[in-house]
């Protein structure tokens, strides 16, 4: 294949798509199409991985107890963190949605298979951990193509991960690397919710060290 010269149009519109791609919280609660959502998670099958060892392993939760556990384990962790703040940051926490558990049609949670033999090791006998970071690189191209089609995901890290692991009976293998609400967002912005709120403000510029 010869090198792909994208116009600058392209590259405009893939900007436009950075900028768009928010943490979505606020959900609409009609469904999804299957086909988007296919087209979409087709993305993890062109992601890069260490060795094409391909380690990521996805469940889609839809039954009334998996979903409610997952909610539960959310409520908890919340609570939990809760308590570690105070004063001014503890009540713009308390008023934070962090997560859309509760109207996204579809969530997904996606795990790193830490045992996999596929890859036979290449890239990853000195530094394991790239099996996970191929797992976040997958996720972020279906980041990507989610909002192409106009939907939102909410990545939720509040949560007990090894709990979640026994509520959905996965082996003992597997790593939780996110769980994911996913829908079509109440509204778009290229901001932040938590800089609109005034929980942390975004760096202007990124700082790149010389050695």
């Amino acid at each position: 294949m010869q090198n792909q010269a994208f116009t600058d149009d392209f590259r405009t519109q893939f900007d436009l798509l950075m900028r768009l791609r928010r943490d979505v919280r606020r959900f609409r609660t009609d469904a999804i199409d299957e086909a988007v959502l296919t087209r979409c998670l087709d993305a993890f099958r062109l992601a890069p991985s260490v060795g094409l060892s391909e380690p990521w392993r996805v469940i889609r939760v839809e039954s009334e107890a998996a979903r409610a556990a997952a909610l539960e384990n959310f409520q908890t962790a919340n609570a939990q963190a809760l308590d570690g703040y105070s004063g001014e940051k503890a009540q713009l926490y308390s008023r934070l949605k962090l997560s859309g558990m509760q109207e996204a049609p579809v969530q997904l949670a996606v795990f790193c298979d830490d045992a996999t033999d596929k890859g036979l090791g290449l890239g990853a006998n000195t530094m394991p951990e790239m099996r996970r970071y191929s797992v976040v690189s997958a996720i972020t191209l279906f980041w990507l193509a989610l909002r192409a089609e106009g939907v939102g995901l909410g990545w939720v890290s509040i949560l007990d991960p090894d709990q979640l692991a026994r509520d959905l009976n996965v082996p003992d293998d597997w790593r939780l690397i996110g769980y994911f609400c996913i829908g079509w967002p109440e509204g778009l912005s290229d901001t932040p919710e938590l800089e609109r709120v005034g929980w942390e403000c975004r760096d202007d510029s990124l700082s790149v060290e010389v050695r």
